[in-house]
């Protein structure tokens, strides 16, 4: 008789970890539950939020039987994410440490760990996705010898395992996997990616996992949890005093800490000022935030951006962009909002130009770009550039209409940028 299949799964302290985890029981695999130390600091109160969440991934685990493991990776998610979230921000950009994390810690150090030190056969988390491998799929690729050296992209590549969205398409967590590799998919499995969060919580109701049912659902960055924002990024970054200034009339509105601690879209606390004002864009060089009055304003809408070199989770671009270099498909920039059809422009170093069939408010450089075709998840890039926003380009259309006939019309005068490789 063979042995049952051992899964190492990911527990978070939450329910959706938890239910994932007696999931995998129920289809008769040996289960090891496993909490990760990601983030080393107290709370406003002085506890230490992750002693609590461990505490519940181990009583989780009492309650299914299973073993624990507790396993630090606060030095990794340092170098990694936390490093790379400052650098961004030092920079001006806005910056997605949960994607990060998942690529550098959760699917590759846990990953190995699990495999080489606990003898996983496959992972699991609790996040709410699904792939093209059913479970007996992802148990082969223990056994299945890849090519080495210049044969194995060709082999993973005809036989890519693809990333597809949850049933529950509010909960819908691809887009935070969206820079995961293939090893790591081929490897996991998601127990939560046919059911919606109220049945979820429903298996746990009836489960005993009354716990992790009641805690509060995490929210936002997990190392800065209900921390003032800017208070927390001023302990690691230099205050940048500068000023905000309006983007109509060039009047000087008030005084800030620092550009870096502002994203496009998002309202600017002006002191003084009742009516709300959102920032719109950033002037690095002088440390100058710009502001305009409304929260439709033209200048919060762009329909065209670059990314850096994307990571494609089939390894490769989709035939049809490298064949025709154009392709249609959709894109999102934050979790949860509305898909937004656009069109992608392949260039030869492997980023790619995004043209949004509508101008989208609020794109900031350092997000995330995450392009899906149908139910599938193809990838993403980060946001390096931006294009003209819809205010730049009316005030372009208006000097253009009211200078006399003739005069300038150089190549050079285009307010925007030219979506060439």
């Amino acid at each position: 008789m063979q042995a049952a299949r051992h899964v190492v799964c990911a527990l978070s302290g939450g329910v959706d970890s938890a239910v994932a985890a007696l999931l995998l029981r129920r289809r008769g695999y040996q289960v090891t539950g496993v909490f990760m130390k990601n983030w080393d600091s107290l709370d406003e109160h002085g506890a230490c939020a992750a002693d609590r969440d461990c505490e519940d991934a181990y009583k989780v685990c009492r309650i299914l039987d299973i073993p624990f493991h507790q396993v630090s990776y606060i030095k990794e998610y340092w170098n990694d994410v936390f490093s790379d979230f400052l650098n961004e921000y030092e920079k001006g950009r806005t910056p997605n440490p949960d994607i990060v994390c998942n690529k550098h810690i959760k699917f590759s150090c846990f990953l190995h760990y699990a495999v080489d030190n606990l003898g996983a056969d496959a992972i699991a988390t609790g996040h709410y996705a699904r792939t093209s491998l059913e479970d007996e799929e992802v148990f082969q690729q223990r056994h299945m010898k890849r090519p080495e050296g210049l044969f194995r992209n060709r082999f993973e590549v005809r036989n890519p395992v693809k990333l597809l969205q949850a049933a529950d398409s509010f909960k819908d967590q691809t887009f935070f996997l969206s820079q995961v590799s293939q090893e790591a998919l081929r490897r996991t499995i998601f127990p939560l990616g046919e059911l919606t969060k109220d049945f979820v919580k429903k298996i746990a109701a009836e489960n005993g996992l009354q716990h992790v049912l009641q805690k509060k659902e995490s929210m936002g960055i997990c190392f800065i949890g209900k921390r003032n924002f800017e208070h927390f990024i001023l302990q690691y970054l230099q205050a940048r005093p500068g000023k905000f200034i309006s983007i109509e009339d060039n009047t000087v509105l008030g005084t800030h800490k620092g550009w870096f601690l502002y994203t496009l879209g998002q309202r600017a606390k002006i002191s003084g000022l009742r009516e709300p004002w959102y920032v719109v864009d950033k002037d690095g060089t002088k440390g100058d935030v710009l502001v305009a009055p409304r929260m439709d304003h033209p200048a919060l809408y762009r329909d065209l951006l670059r990314t850096d070199r994307v990571h494609w989770i089939a390894e490769e671009p989709p035939a049809a962009l490298v064949r025709d270099k154009m392709m249609e498909c959709h894109f999102r920039f934050r979790h949860q909002m509305a898909l937004v059809p656009c069109v992608l422009t392949l260039n030869q170093d492997g980023t790619v130009w995004v043209t949004a069939v509508k101008a989208v408010r609020g794109l900031a450089l350092g997000q995330f770009a995450v392009f899906y075709k149908g139910d599938e998840c193809l990838g993403s890039g980060k946001i390096l550039r931006l294009g003209p926003s819809a205010y730049t380009l009316q005030k372009g259309r208006s000097r253009a209409t009211a200078a006399p006939k003739g005069s300038g019309g150089g190549p050079g005068d285009s307010p925007g940028l030219c979506p060439t490789p």
